[in-house]
């Protein structure tokens, strides 16, 4: 990981620049919305270990310009052991609508979740996390609403299925290993995967949480996809294509097949959305990124009318150079 001199934190305005777009000022979102951009945490050099470690407190980026400390978070992440890994961060997540966190809890590591505005935490079922399995070996998510969170474990391929648990209830469902997750449907109640099959193509599966699934082998411009989204209704895919092009979105239905006329995105071709999630019905929010953990990144968020074919400028906002990591809503 590299991480840059103090000064560094100084380029997110350059970046902004090279991009073509305007800072968005601290005051863009109302203080009436206690909700997060994003999560990130410091970084500090351990002179003993030779390495930059997290440091201190998660923190919240807020949509109104504030940054909230999270003090009951993990800030490092342990080994499968439960023994503290330096230069590892705790597992943290935040809900793609920023009001809901996901989260190992400082002291014993259990994973919890709790609303981003403070109260009581859910503790997830123990098994969420299960014996021989570290911080880094897990992939946590939570749905749009954070009312559910999937976790996929980056092991062996094949040894442990991929859990989707209720936070109210704490039920839990399980699916298979051999599928590639890709994220929840706009309402929490499906979850989007890939399957790679034996003739070479991909087929696309939706597995509902209350049990059933629908499958397709789409063509390969949807297969080969940067990222995929899938809407409330459980069968409408959108989806972001790249290339030496402008990145594109389009959406694919699971039912009949049809591919839609594609939306362009004002994003450079090397720059594509990384992220997608449905934010209402026929609007899709899809965030592009610069930088990763450890240097100063540059968060644009645009929102697609798929209906009226337009694309809105909805949020631009920076990450200082002095994190360790940062997670983005919805991611």
């Amino acid at each position: 990981m590299r991480h840059t001199s103090a000064t560094a934190a100084l380029l997110a305005p350059a970046v902004i620049g090279a991009l073509g777009l305007t800072p968005a000022p601290a005051s863009a979102a109302s203080p009436a919305s206690p909700t997060a951009r994003a999560a990130w945490i410091k970084s500090c050099y351990d002179k003993k270990h030779q390495e930059y470690d997290p440091c201190g407190h998660w923190r919240l980026r807020m949509r109104d310009g504030r940054e909230v400390t999270v003090r009951g978070a993990a800030t490092r992440g342990v080994d499968g052991r439960g023994r503290e890994r330096h230069g590892e961060d705790g597992t943290f997540a935040v809900s793609a609508d920023g009001r809901v966190l996901a989260y190992e809890r400082a002291g014993d590591h259990r994973l919890v979740v709790r609303r981003v505005t403070g109260g009581p935490v859910t503790e997830l079922p123990r098994s969420a996390m299960p014996k021989g399995i570290g911080s880094e070996e897990m992939n946590l998510r939570l749905s749009p609403s954070g009312d559910r969170v999937l976790i996929d474990y980056l092991n062996d391929p094949g040894e442990l299925p991929t859990k989707v648990i209720t936070v109210a209830t704490g039920k839990t469902m399980t699916l298979p290993a051999a599928y590639d997750v890709r994220g929840f449907s706009a309402d929490g109640d499906e979850v989007l995967a890939t399957r790679g099959k034996s003739d070479n193509t991909t087929a696309l599966y939706v597995l509902r949480v209350g049990g059933g699934s629908i499958h397709r082998t789409p063509p390969a411009i949807v297969a080969n996809a940067l990222t995929y989204a899938l809407a409330a209704d459980g069968t409408t895919v959108a989806f972001v294509t790249g290339g030496t092009n402008k990145p594109r979105a389009r959406t694919y239905d699971l039912t009949t097949g049809e591919v839609s006329a594609s939306v362009d995105l004002p994003l450079k071709p090397d720059l594509p959305p990384e992220l997608a999630w449905w934010s209402g019905e026929g609007r899709l929010t899809a965030v592009a990124r610069t930088g990763q953990g450890g240097e100063a990144a540059v968060v644009r968020v645009l929102t697609v009318d798929f209906t009226a074919g337009q694309v809105t400028k909805a949020d631009t906002y920076s990450i200082s150079s002095k994190n360790h990591t940062f997670n983005l809503a919805g991611e």
